[in-house]
């Protein structure tokens, strides 16, 4: 069996509505598990099954529980409440920008056992939910971003550790993915 990666934009998979999970299977439970094991390695709090490749609706969270959430097709059923604040997203490496979301949101779905399940949750776990599932229907980060808060994360550190940022803009992110 490989090991999952997770896949960057403009990977088709990322731009089309991913199929429902019929029936979870103990392949779509080894699959979750192995979803969430590359999260962790990832240092990312959420991912969607697109990300690596699998046109699936299923998703994975960590937040600030330190508790994994994992969801087959998550469906949000409520949301409160609005809120601008800086995402970054696996599929597109060091790149940061201001996204406009719901601060509370109800999700339904199924559990990795098979149970039907309803989460609600706010701040950054509603985020990243909110996030994943825009995976689920096509949707990716630069599609939602505010084009003029874009700026990557050079990996540089100034004298009190924090990471230093330079400004892109929407046309300049998309020209670093494309294909060469």
């Amino acid at each position: 069996m490989r090991e999952l990666t997770v896949v960057r934009y403009p990977e088709p998979v990322l731009l089309k509505k991913a199929a429902r999970v019929e029936r979870v299977t103990p392949d779509i439970r080894a699959f979750i598990a192995e979803m969430a094991e590359l999260m962790r390695r990832s240092h990312g709090v959420g991912l969607a099954a697109p990300q690596v490749g699998v046109s699936l609706r299923i998703i994975v969270l960590e937040t600030d529980d330190e508790k994994i959430h994992a969801v087959v097709n998550p469906r949000i059923i409520a949301c409160e409440g609005r809120d601008t604040s800086a995402e970054g997203c696996l599929s597109f490496p060091l790149l940061h920008g201001e996204v406009t979301r719901a601060q509370r949101v109800t999700v339904s779905g199924v559990n990795p056992g098979g149970k039907k399940i309803t989460l609600t949750g706010e701040g950054l776990w509603a985020r990243a939910v909110q996030h994943e599932i825009d995976h689920l229907d096509g949707v990716v980060f630069i599609d939602r971003v505010i084009p003029s808060s874009l700026y990557w994360v050079t990996g540089e550190k100034d004298e009190e550790g924090n990471y230093l940022t330079k400004p892109t803009d929407l046309e300049e992110a998309r020209r670093f993915f494309a294909p060469r």
